[in-house]
Formats: C-alpha cells, sequence, structure tokens
C-alpha cells in the first residue's frame, strides 16, 4: 500500500482554510472598519483646500495588473473632485492609463445617476477631459510646464487643445491647482514630484501600490514634496471612509484583513510545531545515546 505523504494532505489543507478565509468574507462582508491615516488625509485634505472650477490634473500612471489596488482611489478621488466642482484632466505616461480613465470616469458617472437621477452630470469638454498617453515622462512633464497644448495637441477623441473648453485657461502646468500620479512604477509619481513640484512648485500628491508606499514615504515626511499619499487597497478604503460610502476598496478590506490574520496563526502554529518537533527529536536522540 503506497504511504500517504501528511505533509502534502496538510499544505492541502491549508490551501483550502484560506480560500474559505477569502470566499466567505466577500460573500458575508464582517463589517471591519478603518481609520483614517494622516497621509489619506492629506490627499483629501488637499481637494479640499482648492476652490470650485480649478482645473486639476489626475494622473493615470498604471495599467490593468493593480487595478484591485489603484483603480477604487481612481474612483474616489474623482468623485471627490467633482463634488467639489474641480475640472479634473486626465493624462498618462503608461499606455493603457487612458483605458483606466475612461472606465473610472464612466463608473463615478453611472454611481451619480444612480444617487440622483435628476442630477446634472459632469460634462466631457467642460468638467474633465482625456489627454490620452504621452511617453517621456521627466521630459514630458517638462515640457507640460512650458506649453501644455505643445505637448497634447489634442485629447483622446481628437479633438483638438483649443476647442475643448475646460482648457482654455490652462497654458502650463503653473495653472493647475493639484497633481494627483496614480502610479504603479516608473514613469509615475517620482517624475511628478521631481518635475511638477520641484521645479514648477504645483502641489502634488499620489496614490501607489502597497508594496512601493515605503520608497515615497521620505517625500513627506523628510522633504514634504509630496501632499499625501494612498498607499494599496488600505488607504483607498480609508478614503472611501472619508468619503462617506463603502465602495470595492471597504468590501476588499475584509477578505484581506482576514487572510492575513490567518497566515499569521499559520505561521504561529508552524514555529511551535516545529519547535516542539525538534524537542522531540532530542529527547529521542538522548534516549538512543543513553
Amino acid at each position: 500500500m503506497k504511504k500517504v505523504d501528511r505533509t502534502v494532505i496538510e499544505r492541502r489543507i491549508v490551501f483550502l482554510i484560506l480560500v474559505l478565509a477569502v470566499m466567505l468574507p466577500m460573500l458575508f462582508p464582517l463589517g471591519l472598519k478603518t481609520q483614517s491615516t494622516p497621509l489619506t488625509q492629506k490627499v483629501y485634505d488637499l481637494i479640499e483646500s482648492v476652490p470650485t472650477g480649478a482645473p486639476v490634473i489626475l494622473s493615470f500612471d498604471y495599467d490593468p495588473s493593480v487595478i484591485t489596488e489603484i483603480q477604487p482611489m481612481a474612483l474616489a478621488l474623482i468623485e471627490h473632485a467633482w463634488k467639489k466642482g474641480h475640472k479634473v484632466i486626465a493624462t498618462a505616461m503608461w499606455p493603457q492609463g487612458p483605458q483606466m480613465a475612461d472606465r473610472a470616469f464612466n463608473e463615478v458617472k453611472e454611481k451619480l445617476a444612480e444617487q440622483n437621477p435628476e442630477a446634472e452630470l459632469p460634462e466631457y469638454g467642460k468638467d474633465y477631459v482625456n489627454l490620452g498617453y504621452k511617453p517621456g515622462g521627466l521630459v514630458t512633464i517638462q515640457g507640460m510646464g512650458r506649453n501644455m497644448k505643445a505637448i497634447f495637441p489634442s485629447d483622446i477623441t481628437g479633438k483638438k487643445y483649443e476647442e475643448i473648453p475646460l482648457l482654455e485657461k490652462v497654458r502650463t502646468l503653473k495653472d493647475i491647482r493639484y497633481v494627483i500620479s496614480l502610479s504603479a512604477g516608473d514613469p509615475g509619481l517620482r517624475d511628478w514630484i521631481m518635475t511638477a513640484k520641484g521645479k514648477f512648485n504645483v502641489p502634488v500628491a499620489g496614490g501607489t501600490t502597497a508594496v512601493s508606499t515605503p520608497g515615497f514615504l521620505p517625500y513627506v515626511s523628510d522633504q514634504d514634496q509630496l501632499h499625501g499619499l494612498l498607499g494599496g487597497l488600505k488607504s483607498a478604503a480609508e478614503y472611501e471612509l472619508l468619503m462617506g460610502y463603502e465602495g470595492d476598496a471597504s468590501r476588499g478590506m475584509n477578505p484581506q484583513s482576514v487572510a492575513h490574520i490567518l497566515i499569521l496563526l499559520l505561521i504561529l502554529f508552524g514555529n511551535i510545531r516545529a519547535a516542539r518537533k525538534r524537542k522531540a527529536d532530542k529527547l529521542a536522540l538522548e534516549e538512543n545515546n543513553g
């Protein structure tokens, strides 16, 4: 009879438990609450501080691979900016960024329409615009600081820069009240910090994946070059909390939190079991030698 490998069975049990830990909170939300951190609050306060009608840039510097973490940030930021009456200009330094922007704009408009069917929705060209993808990183942003129209002669639909009402008074980056880069890497947030903030003194905030967040913390705390930072799904959930609603990020925090707790317990259990096994092996060795 073939001997059953206990480690294989135990591994499968662990995988099954982990799947259940992720699935069950998605089907039956636990209602876990989160609290806003100072980094998230700074981004919120930046948007709150800018008057109605101000042109702002939201740069979609990511692709679908990080949509779970970053797209909820985009939805919350767009909704906040629109509720404040800001004119949102979408740019992108990643090829698929414009599609991420269009998707986010449409989702927020659908949500606002559901909340109040009689309300006037943001109008393309007047309240928001998608200027599309432009490669170049630092060089592109430097060009925007001199002449926006030269860098983006038309929007994603092919409409000329000068024909878009929102852009009538936007000549350079200095006409922008703040930039928020949603960034999955380079080019992205770091380029905006170095150029938009460093050279043209335009306030910059950012949103990144959780794994990238530590690399940007010095820009907030030590150099004060970054006006707030959203890091991963947790920060997106915090921003939803500040906005007064529960969205994809808040719902996603339930399975993520349970999974993290389970992993910690499994690590603890594994260490305890390993320690006991070493002790038993040591005693068995001593008995054999004795």
